[in-house]
């Protein structure tokens, strides 16, 4: 009788003590086998072309092209790639893009091996699955009101501790407009000062400093 085939993996993180780590402990199981790591987004691109493993466990931020557009660039080649995200990143804008790029799963790196293990082997199957932290800063990302891309200039110019005709010198419109921008931003992060209104956009990563 044959022995089932093994999910066949690959790790993408720029940290090789985690690679090797996670290689160990998943090279340990009868189900899994890590195939290839790749320390970038664009490795991990071409040897998922090259090798075509059951599911791509990813990092968000690594040298070069990030994780957000590594999902994006090999759905459109790969529709059906299955993809778990692995990172340190946590924030409600992180997990949303990175779900709207297409993964199909999302799990912080200080979770436990065995959850790890479970979440590998839910998204093999085609299921999502997403950590319980992230499940909840994800629902209240969807829920929340949207940021334009005008807003977001803004709030990144807000952050840098700009004045509004710096501003609106920078952004080419007008004083008031920008006030106008300002106190959407406020009034969609819950913020009741400027300041308020930075630190909310950089805790939910919709800015970075």
């Amino acid at each position: 009788m044959s022995r089932p085939s093994k999910l066949r993996l690959i790790l993408a993180d720029d940290h090789p003590v985690l690679r090797e780590g996670l290689s160990l402990i998943l090279g340990t199981l009868p189900d899994m086998a890590v195939v290839a790591q790749a320390s970038t987004g664009e490795e991990a691109f071409e040897l998922f072309l090259k090798l075509e493993p059951d599911v791509l466990i990813l990092d968000l931020q690594m040298p070069g092209e990030g994780g957000v557009s590594t999902v994006k660039r090999l759905l459109k080649k790969r529709p059906g790639a299955k993809i778990l995200i692995l990172t340190t990143y946590d924030t409600d804008e992180d997990i949303y893009r990175t779900m709207l790029a297409g993964a199909i799963g999302y799990v912080l790196k200080d979770t436990p091996s065995d959850e790890l293990i479970g979440a590998i082997r839910t998204i093999a199957s085609g299921q999502r699955y997403m950590s319980r932290t992230a499940g909840a800063k994800l629902a209240g990302r969807i829920g929340a009101p949207q940021i334009t891309e005008r807003e977001l200039s803004v709030l990144r110019c807000v952050a840098a501790g700009q004045a509004n005709k710096e501003i609106a010198d920078a952004l080419g419109i007008s004083e008031g407009t920008v006030k106008s921008h300002v106190n959407n931003i406020m009034q969609k992060l819950g913020a009741l000062s400027r300041t308020d209104a930075a630190i909310a956009g950089l805790r939910k990563g919709l800015i970075k400093m």
